[in-house]
């Protein structure tokens, strides 16, 4: 049995592999750095994670676990932080828990970056704020780049299921299965567990719901901003896309490595380094096991995990993310002649939704769409098809700093507002500033969020309700402050959704962002497309 003691007023906590000590930090024990798996590093190399092995005596567990290793950051966006220690020894998890709580609910955080990047001691995703509210905070690290996600066919014939890649989505459920056999002794209801992230995070929770492996681990689930395009099949190209073995191959070629043993072998961070410089892109992998199907395929067919879903995309997405979204043409002109030619028969209804009087943000509302807008509709529709709540949100507060950068509703701008961490943010980030209406709308976010970690529905003390999605298109837009509506961007998800079904229905086109004037010819009408 586990068991909660107090040394010096330090909090001692037992878990399956031994004691921890954390920090006393007001009505607060944090706990950091706590190993939920041994490290991947040697042999271990591109394995699903193993159990840590016991330790004895007390560890301490008040300083936070080195980041999992990625790109050194230039400091060249508003996103990258400053340096951080890393290592491929990093997969650990922070806990805050309030003080003498029992069967507290439980919120796991993922963070985003593309796969590429993040960690679980970014000052943003501080669980202090969060946990204050009576729930408990874990925030997790998994592996990233290609020693998260690399497929390779030598990789798969050592598997005892044939299958490689999507170590960091193996990562992420051994996390989960720790927070189900542990999170009791720290006072959580191991019964009550969302999961949560934003970009990569939501990304990565979708495959959670997704994956048989993590049936049973989770409750409830929150998604902000994924984004659920196609990903490379394990063996053989499929939707425009090649094989996620033959993208693992030229990365080893690129590498100048011979054999599995060679890779092995690589310095770990100069294998990172080099992976980046030669343009490797991590990937989930559909594997047929691990992850069954295409994203889309599985949520149709209600093969996801059947939990309340809380899921939402900010208005300026792609304003901080130029690179997915093309340069304007040089007239509305050539942009509408353009569109006609990719969109055919939906031309006219495009064109409705991204006009060419206003190119600019016509191509940046096409992108931001087709990956989030989209995704997000997508998401809370399945749940309410098969018989969960969803809750959609529209982000779109703008506050002077990022107004006067052109970043009104950014990608990932709520983040310092659902954890309250207005200081947490990295140095190139737009500042939010420490005034009443700002602290008014990150109460109400947060407190959005926390009650639907407790109860699987967003309330919040003083706001609005938030009604579910619905048969009306319900959903929250936050812009000063909270405000219910319906009906978002009408017209935009059945645009998307035809645009997807039949590239899909073609099977050799992918779908993520090559939207708009950069699309393929969009293929002919297919019956297995519903009638829009």
């Amino acid at each position: 049995m586990s068991s909660t003691s107090k040394t010096q007023s330090a909090p001692v906590v037992d878990t399956s592999t031994g004691r921890v000590q954390g920090l006393a930090a007001g009505a607060l024990n944090v706990f950091k750095g706590i190993p939920y798996a041994a490290p991947p590093v040697g042999a271990l190399r591109w394995k699903a994670p193993v159990a840590m092995p016991a330790w004895s005596g007390i560890r301490e567990a008040t300083e936070f676990g080195a980041a999992c290793l990625q790109p050194k950051p230039k400091l060249s966006n508003i996103y990258e932080g400053k340096p951080v220690p890393m290592s491929e020894d990093c997969l650990t998890l922070n806990v805050w828990a309030p003080r003498d709580t029992r069967n507290a609910p439980v919120f796991v955080w993922i963070y985003g970056g593309a796969l590429w990047g993040g960690s679980n001691r970014d000052p943003l995703y501080d669980g202090a704020r969060l946990a204050e509210r009576g729930i408990i905070v874990v925030s997790i690290n998994y592996r990233l780049g290609p020693l998260g996600w690399l497929a390779l066919p030598a990789l798969s014939a050592e598997s005892p299921l044939g299958v490689s890649g999507n170590y960091g989505l193996l990562d992420q459920i051994a996390a989960l299965r720790w927070v189900k056999e542990n999170i009791g002794a720290f006072g959580g209801d191991s019964a009550n567990v969302t999961i949560a992230g934003e970009s990569a995070g939501g990304l990565s929770v979708m495959y959670l719901m997704a994956s048989p492996q993590a049936r049973g681990l989770f409750a409830k689930a929150i998604a902000e901003s994924a984004y659920m395009i196609s990903m490379p099949e394990l063996k053989r190209n499929s939707h425009g896309m090649p094989a996620a073995e033959e993208g693992g191959t030229r990365l080893a070629a690129a590498l100048h490595a011979p054999d599995l043993a060679a890779l092995r072998a690589m310095d770990a961070g100069k294998l990172t380094e080099a992976a980046a410089a030669a343009g490797f892109a991590p990937w989930v992998t559909v594997d047929g096991h691990l992850v069954p199907d295409q994203l889309v395929d599985i949520f149709e067919k209600g093969e996801q995990a059947r939990v309340p879903l809380l899921a939402g995309f900010n208005s300026g997405e792609i304003r901080s993310l130029r690179v997915l979204a093309p340069p304007p043409p040089a007239s509305a002109a050539e942009y509408e002649r353009s569109i006609r030619e990719r969109y055919g028969d939906l031309a006219d209804d495009f064109l409705r939704l991204y006009p060419g009087d206003n190119l600019e943000e016509s191509i940046l509302a096409t992108t931001r769409d087709a990956l989030y807008g989209w995704t997000a509709e997508k998401l809370v529709r399945a749940q309410t098809k098969f018989g969960q709540p969803g809750y959609l949100y529209y982000f779109d507060h703008g506050y002077p700093a990022a107004d006067a950068a052109h970043l009104h509703g950014f990608h990932a701008s709520e983040l310092p507002y659902v954890f309250g961490n207005f200081d947490g943010t990295p140095p190139r980030w737009p500042k939010v500033p420490e005034t009443l209406p700002q602290r008014r709308l990150s109460d109400a976010m947060a407190g959005y969020w926390t009650s639907f970690a407790r109860t699987g529905k967003p309330m919040a003390r003083g706001g609005p309700e938030w009604p579910a999605f619905g048969s009306n298109r319900a959903y929250m837009a936050f812009t000063d402050g909270p405000q219910p509506s319906k009906d978002l961007l009408p017209g935009m998800y059945q645009l998307v959704n035809e645009v997807v079904c039949r590239r899909r229905a073609s099977g050799d086109q992918p779908w993520n962002w090559n939207v708009g004037i950069v699309a393929p010819p969009l293929p002919a009408v297919d019956a297995k497309c519903a009638p829009r």
